[in-house]
């Protein structure tokens, strides 16, 4: 591969290229959570804000009102979490920079048609798995908060919430709604290379629902029917847009 002065790249040429790449996405990234960190009342504002009857989800539910109290029981716990929330925040934030990093490290590689996919690849994998971590923050998290942190076998027994478990469930259900919806870009890559199609992946659809219930009662283990449904309704409608991407990619390349 060349550079932008034309003159061609040895292998530790680009080795040292990526170095700066990484450098660059670290530094940011750390700059970002540093940002973050600083901003404490205003991240935990946020972060927070579901474990109560304000937060926006369950006033337009029209939810009694109700507030989980939190606790810390160790004697570092607080400080770490501020930092690992920090980190996470910060990352979040300069995503799109170290995306846009990434694609101009191996852009120039990428013939013209393989440069307008990858970009069309990154972009689109990046909204899906924003858009999921929105959806559990507004509304998975929040009603599996609600049931499991209100609920009680006997008025006699009080929920004692600790902030780390609290902050490890919503940053392990964004992390694993991020992911799923990643599944429509997923299923047009495996289309692109042929391993699937719309009418193999019709075809497994009953399969696919009790894959689905599966998965939504991992990510939100209660018993509660309309919480699993909640769950599970965005991931079925995430596998029939996944059939209807990998019809229209059979039909691309078709041409």
């Amino acid at each position: 591969m060349e550079s932008e002065s034309g003159q061609t790249m040895t292998f530790w040429d680009h080795l040292d290229e990526l170095r700066g790449v990484i450098v660059r996405a670290l530094v940011v990234t750390m700059l970002a959570a540093a940002v973050a960190f600083v901003m404490k009342d205003e991240l935990f504002a946020v972060v927070l804000a579901p474990r109560t009857s304000d937060f926006i989800t369950y006033r337009l539910m029209g939810v009694e009102p109700f507030s989980i109290h939190l606790m810390n029981t160790g004697l570092t716990e607080q400080f770490m979490i501020h930092l690992k929330t920090a980190m996470y925040a910060g990352a979040l934030v300069a995503s799109p920079y170290i995306i846009y990093m990434l694609f101009g490290f191996i852009a120039p590689a990428l013939y013209d048609n393989e440069r307008r996919y990858a970009t069309l690849l990154c972009t689109s994998g990046y909204l899906m798995f924003m858009l999921g971590t929105a959806l559990n923050y507004l509304l998975i998290f929040p009603l599996t908060l609600k049931f499991l942190g209100t609920y009680q076998v006997s008025e006699d027994v009080a929920n004692m919430l600790t902030l780390q478990s609290y902050m490890d469930t919503l940053l392990m259900m964004n992390l694993v709604m991020g992911i799923v919806f990643e599944l429509p870009v997923v299923s047009w890559i495996l289309g692109k290379m042929g391993l699937i199609n719309a009418q193999m992946m019709s075809a497994m659809r009953r399969h696919a629902v009790v894959v689905i219930l599966i998965v939504a009662a991992i990510i939100t283990p209660t018993t509660d029917a309309f919480t699993l449904f909640v769950v599970a309704l965005p991931i079925w409608l995430l596998y029939e847009m996944s059939i209807v991407i990998v019809g229209m990619t059979k039909q691309t390349n078709t041409k």
